[in-house]
């Protein structure tokens, strides 16, 4: 009988450690410097926002967060480099909807899932995309681009940033919905596509409105719809999809923070909590609304639905508009 208390003793003891050290694991982290791989290339919107976040939130945690941009293929060199990070909270991914959401749909074999190897800890903001032409254009609004473009299949074209990223996928998007046809002509970067869109090289683009709001205002664009369910603020002129004739047609660019799978939950709420907290902050609030965002503050659970979701939409719009993968 001695022994055997003895041994159960020691068996409670040991059992109990783990959930001992949970919390003094949880208070220790992080105890150094942490990595934030941006999905994106330096100095575009994805690195601003991401940016602007971390220096914000290593001042509540006490460790400096180092950005490491990365916009090679579309930021899915950054969001594979994290997904097979070791879990342990010091290597963050912040990440958009080109690399969560449409890229992965496009790919016959992705090299990540973007919900089965990432933990969601935050989404940080959300935007919506601009439907925007050229004034050459014989068009007034969002029914008559419809209406042209279905009497006249094939003539219009749309430039657009990158294959598979969220201006190339909205526009496959809005074909589906409306039932029209136009060319895709993919340039490298947003700016060469704004060029394109300016010069009149191609006749439309979408875009998010803080890029394109200057260009409409001077005339050198018009803005045919908005990709949000509601109205922006800012151009409170520009109806949406649904109120301009294509009903359902909603999209929204998202930025958040995510961590590989199997990272400690603990860990996890530590970095939820400090983002969030950031995020409440009146010039947090200040920063997101300059750079055209809107904060959708939420919990992990929130951010993991939506990640979910999102996929799925985009799988289904690869699927209708019966896309050719790579």
């Amino acid at each position: 009988m001695p022994t055997r208390r003895k041994f159960l003793a020691s068996a409670a003891g040991a059992a109990a450690l783990p959930l001992m050290a949970r919390p003094a694991f949880a208070q220790a982290y992080p105890d150094r410097a942490i990595r934030m791989i941006v999905a994106g290339s330096p100095g575009g919107p994805t690195d601003v926002m991401g940016r602007l976040l971390a220096q914000r939130v290593q001042t509540v945690l006490g460790r400096s967060i180092v950005i490491d941009a990365r916009g090679g293929g579309g930021g899915t060199v950054a969001a594979k480099a994290v997904a097979t990070a070791d879990p342990d909270g010091y290597t963050l991914l912040f990440c958009n909807t080109s690399v969560m959401a449409t890229i992965p749909a496009l790919s016959k074999k992705p090299e990540y899932d973007p919900v089965k190897d990432f933990a969601p800890v935050a989404k940080v903001s959300q935007s919506e995309q601009l439907l925007v032409v050229h004034p050459d254009v014989p068009v007034k609004s969002l029914k008559e681009l419809v209406a042209y473009a279905k009497a006249n299949p094939g003539k219009l074209n749309c430039g657009a940033t990158g294959f598979g990223g969220l201006p190339h996928m909205s526009a496959e998007y809005f074909k589906v919905q409306a039932g029209v046809d136009f060319a895709i002509v993919n340039y490298k970067g947003g700016g060469d596509t704004l060029s394109a869109v300016l010069g009149h090289q191609v006749d439309m683009t979408f875009e998010t409105t803080t890029v394109v709001l200057p260009h409409i205002r001077e005339g050198k664009m018009q803005g045919l719809a908005i990709s949000s369910e509601a109205r922006h603020p800012q151009a409170p002129e520009i109806p949406t999809f649904a109120e301009a004739g294509v009903p359902g047609y909603t999209v929204l660019s998202f930025n958040g923070v995510v961590v590989p799978a199997k990272t400690p939950t603990a860990i996890v709420e530590k970095l939820s909590a400090a983002i969030m907290g950031v995020l409440r902050t009146p010039e947090m609030q200040a920063d997101v609304k300059r750079l055209g965002g809107v904060l959708d503050i939420g919990t992990p659970q929130d951010f993991s639905a939506f990640i979910g979701r999102e996929s799925k939409r985009w799988r289904d719009v690869v699927e209708k508009g019966r896309i050719e993968m790579q």
